[in-house]
């Protein structure tokens, strides 16, 4: 099965706690604080990969969830770092937020990576928070919790050469005689089910053909199958368009033509302008050099038209020359440009605080950090919360909104009671 969309979440590891730990040894009962930090949490990272062509792995399974950091030791031990989550992707897959749409990533070349998140930082253990004034810190911080977001996975397949045109034209056929892909053929609409790539030689230069799933009028819109796959001929450098000029299935070659440029226009004026070459294939059918010159005759000079038969071989080679002398006279294929989004931790500390009653709920940024850092059943930890509410100006601002004496005031889901 081709899958070329996923939606999946995403988590960093967390941090791992610091540890509350005292030096014990003969003679010293309880010496000083040697509590080690926690490890950091492992990070979520994404990395293109060629031999990949598919978003499959990424259908049956949707949470991805990097390991967590380990807890500091005693005797100033680190705990151990999370292992980040390395995930793998075809070359051409954009990586977007879920909520916003904005791109992360455009994985573009072999073995890019993008760090998408970052693990989460070890808390400190109590050896980091001695100093002059306090000499036995019994109080340590636990590790920063990470975000599970859900990111969007969209395959866009590179290729310089885009094949399209109606179903059953032979556009298959085409790519299995100039490449060496080997793609599924059958005489019935909508074989090919997914954009199939190959790379095609001429002499000692290579370029990269895609079969893009046939088209049919109103593709734009949902019909057929086309506008799955119209996002695949994006990022190719031109096209070469697909005509049955034989006319045994009683469509007209001109007809068609004309539809599929006009699919291609409604879903993406850049396609509509892209280099294009004409092929009309199944030339050795009986009554297709009449209907040929009546195509030409039609379509004008504004396109080149190629002659071939995919089944005898014949017009493949000049086919081949004609794609790699207008390939070369072609600007590559470039990545996306997008402003890039980051998931980033707040720099600004901040908080809001709410009334209900005679309590004060208080939330925000500030909190998260003050639940890492303060140790409910340490004076000294409590102490520091005191001096940071007061420093910050909380304290004052309660006592504007009406706190008193007999006012709860909830900070990271714990109750104090108010005392100025």
């Amino acid at each position: 099965m081709f899958v070329d969309r996923a939606l999946i979440t995403i988590k960093a590891g967390d941090g791992g706690s610091g540890i509350t730990s005292f030096i014990h040894y003969k003679g010293k009962v309880s010496g000083g604080p040697d509590g080690g930090d926690g490890g950091k949490g492992g990070d979520v990272v994404f990395v293109a990969d060629k031999s990949l062509n598919s978003l499959i792995d990424y259908y049956y399974k949707t949470k991805y969830v990097a390991e967590n950091g380990t807890q500091g030791g005693s005797k100033n031990c680190f705990g151990k770092a999370g292992e980040d989550l390395v995930l793998r992707v075809p070359l051409g897959t954009v990586i977007r937020d879920k909520e916003t749409g904005n791109v992360i990533a455009d994985m573009f070349t072999e073995g890019q990576r993008k760090v998408v998140l970052v693990g989460g930082d070890g808390g400190k253990g109590n050896a980091r928070f001695a100093n002059a004034r306090r000499h036995t810190p019994h109080f340590s911080q636990t590790g920063e919790k990470t975000e599970a977001h859900r990111v969007v996975l969209e395959l866009k397949t590179i290729a310089d050469v885009g094949l399209v045109g109606f179903p059953n034209v032979g556009k298959s056929t085409i790519l299995s005689k100039i490449t060496r892909a080997r793609p599924k053929i059958a005489n019935y609409h909508f074989t090919t089910l997914s954009p199939n790539l190959g790379i095609a030689e001429y002499y000692d230069n290579q370029f990269v053909v895609a079969d893009i799933p046939g088209l049919i009028e109103g593709a734009s819109e949902g019909a057929g199958l086309g506008i799955e796959f119209l996002k695949h001929i994006e990022r190719t450098r031109m096209l070469i368009h697909v005509v049955d000029i034989s006319g045994v299935e009683e469509r007209d070659p001109y007809d068609d033509f004309v539809k599929i440029n006009t699919e291609l226009k409604s879903y993406s004026k850049t396609l509509s302008k892209l280099k294009q070459i004409v092929v009309a294939n199944k030339c050795d059918i009986y009554g297709a050099e009449e209907k040929l010159k009546e195509f030409k005759e039609k379509i004008g000079r504004k396109y080149r038209v190629i002659p071939v038969s995919a089944i005898t071989g014949e017009g493949l080679d000049k086919l081949k020359k004609v794609i790699y002398d207008t390939l070369i006279k072609l600007p590559p294929v470039k990545p996306l440009e997008y402003e890039e989004f980051n998931y980033t931790k707040p720099d600004k500390l901040d908080y809001e605080i709410y009334k209900e009653g005679e309590t004060f709920i208080i939330e925000g940024t500030l909190v998260d950090v003050l639940k890492r850092n303060v140790v409910m059943d340490d004076m000294h930890s409590l102490a520091y919360l005191h001096k940071v509410l007061r420093d910050r100006g909380i304290i004052k601002e309660l006592r504007k909104m009406g706190a008193t004496d007999k006012s709860t005031v909830i900070i990271g889901g714990e109750e104090f009671e108010f005392v100025d």
